[in-house]
């Protein structure tokens, strides 16, 4: 499996309020954005590269004591889902599934003009894979 782009897909009630700090502030490209049907929108904003850091929990409490001087590191209270651009989502789900990820959904043709799957990593995080499909985007 060959993966093209990480994307963490981050829910937030204030959307223009996250807009603001991560485009405005930190300075990260607005790539695409998408309105939807019952107020559902969706902002994409760049990052010229990315890695996954992945740590356990004894990690987590040694970074906050280097970084902060004690504990204060705390699950995110929204969702969070991790989603990956490949060439091929049917086969990149598939692979996933073999190797112990549950599936969610099956590939799916999304209105943005990509074919979209998801499972449930080991540990619970919900991964997509997704396929940029070729034409135009007929994006809602």
């Amino acid at each position: 499996m060959t993966v093209a782009q990480l994307r963490l897909v981050l829910e937030t009630e204030d959307l223009d309020a996250a807009l603001a700090f991560y485009r405005d502030v930190v300075g990260l490209p607005e790539l695409e954005a998408y309105d939807a049907d019952g107020g559902a929108r969706v902002v994409i904003l760049g990052i010229p590269t990315a890695t996954l850091e992945l740590a356990n929990p004894a990690q987590v409490r040694y970074i906050d004591e280097v970084e902060v001087g004690r504990d204060v590191a705390h699950p995110y209270p929204l969702t969070v889902r991790v989603a990956f651009e490949v060439p091929d989502a049917q086969e990149a789900a598939a692979r996933l599934v073999a190797g112990g990820a549950e599936p969610v959904a099956p590939p799916t043709r999304t209105p943005w003009n990509s074919l979209n799957a998801r499972v449930e990593a080991p540990g619970g995080m919900q991964v997509t894979v997704f396929e940029e499909l070729p034409g135009d985007q007929d994006a809602p």
